[in-house]
Protein backbone atom coordinates (compact mmCIF):
# COMPACT_ATOMS: atom_id res chain seq x y z
CA UNK A 1 0.00 0.00 0.00
CA UNK A 2 2.92 2.33 0.65
CA UNK A 3 4.15 1.82 -2.90
CA UNK A 4 0.69 2.57 -4.28
CA UNK A 5 0.13 5.68 -2.17
CA UNK A 6 3.61 7.15 -1.69
CA UNK A 7 5.73 6.04 -4.63
CA UNK A 8 3.63 5.66 -7.74
CA UNK A 9 0.76 7.69 -9.06
CA UNK A 10 -2.08 5.22 -9.44
CA UNK A 11 -5.72 5.51 -10.41
CA UNK A 12 -7.87 6.57 -7.44
CA UNK A 13 -9.61 3.17 -7.33
CA UNK A 14 -6.43 1.08 -7.17
CA UNK A 15 -5.94 1.55 -3.44
CA UNK A 16 -9.43 0.52 -2.29
CA UNK A 17 -9.63 -2.34 -4.78
CA UNK A 18 -6.19 -3.70 -3.96
CA UNK A 19 -6.31 -3.05 -0.23
CA UNK A 20 -9.81 -4.32 0.35
CA UNK A 21 -10.19 -6.81 -2.47
CA UNK A 22 -6.87 -8.61 -2.59
CA UNK A 23 -5.32 -8.03 0.81
CA UNK A 24 -8.67 -8.27 2.58
CA UNK A 25 -8.98 -11.87 1.49
CA UNK A 26 -6.01 -12.81 3.66
CA UNK A 27 -7.49 -11.35 6.83
CA UNK A 28 -11.00 -12.57 7.40
CA UNK A 29 -12.81 -11.36 10.46
CA UNK A 30 -15.05 -14.42 10.48
CA UNK A 31 -12.13 -16.61 11.45
CA UNK A 32 -11.00 -14.07 14.01
CA UNK A 33 -14.49 -13.97 15.55
CA UNK A 34 -14.73 -17.76 15.65
CA UNK A 35 -11.33 -18.05 17.32
CA UNK A 36 -12.53 -15.67 20.03
CA UNK A 37 -15.97 -17.23 20.38
CA UNK A 38 -14.74 -20.77 21.09
CA UNK A 39 -12.85 -20.04 24.31
CA UNK A 40 -15.64 -17.75 25.52
CA UNK A 41 -18.20 -20.52 25.04
CA UNK A 42 -15.90 -22.95 26.85
CA UNK A 43 -15.86 -20.69 29.94
CA UNK A 44 -12.39 -19.39 29.12
CA UNK A 45 -13.35 -15.78 28.53
CA UNK A 46 -9.94 -14.49 29.63
CA UNK A 47 -8.25 -16.54 26.93
CA UNK A 48 -10.67 -15.23 24.31
CA UNK A 49 -10.23 -11.62 25.38
CA UNK A 50 -6.45 -11.99 25.54
CA UNK A 51 -6.48 -13.43 22.03
CA UNK A 52 -8.65 -10.53 20.85
CA UNK A 53 -6.36 -7.88 22.33
CA UNK A 54 -3.04 -9.49 21.47
CA UNK A 55 -4.05 -10.22 17.89
CA UNK A 56 -5.12 -6.62 17.38
CA UNK A 57 -1.91 -5.25 18.91
CA UNK A 58 0.28 -7.64 16.93
CA UNK A 59 -1.52 -6.77 13.69
CA UNK A 60 -1.18 -3.03 14.23
CA UNK A 61 2.49 -3.38 15.18
CA UNK A 62 3.14 -5.51 12.09
CA UNK A 63 1.51 -2.96 9.81
CA UNK A 64 3.52 -0.14 11.36
CA UNK A 65 6.78 -2.04 10.99
CA UNK A 66 6.00 -2.98 7.38
CA UNK A 67 5.13 0.61 6.46
CA UNK A 68 8.31 1.92 8.06
CA UNK A 69 10.55 -0.69 6.41
CA UNK A 70 8.92 -0.20 3.01
CA UNK A 71 9.31 3.57 3.18
CA UNK A 72 12.99 3.22 4.11
CA UNK A 73 13.62 0.78 1.27
CA UNK A 74 11.82 3.02 -1.23
CA UNK A 75 13.66 6.14 -0.02
CA UNK A 76 16.98 4.32 -0.34
CA UNK A 77 16.33 3.50 -4.00
CA UNK A 78 15.42 7.02 -5.06
CA UNK A 79 18.23 9.21 -6.42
Amino acid sequence: MVVITDVRAAHRLVRPCFGTGVLGGFTTFSTYATDIQRPVEDDEARTGLAYLALTLLAALASVRIAVTVTRRVVEGRQP
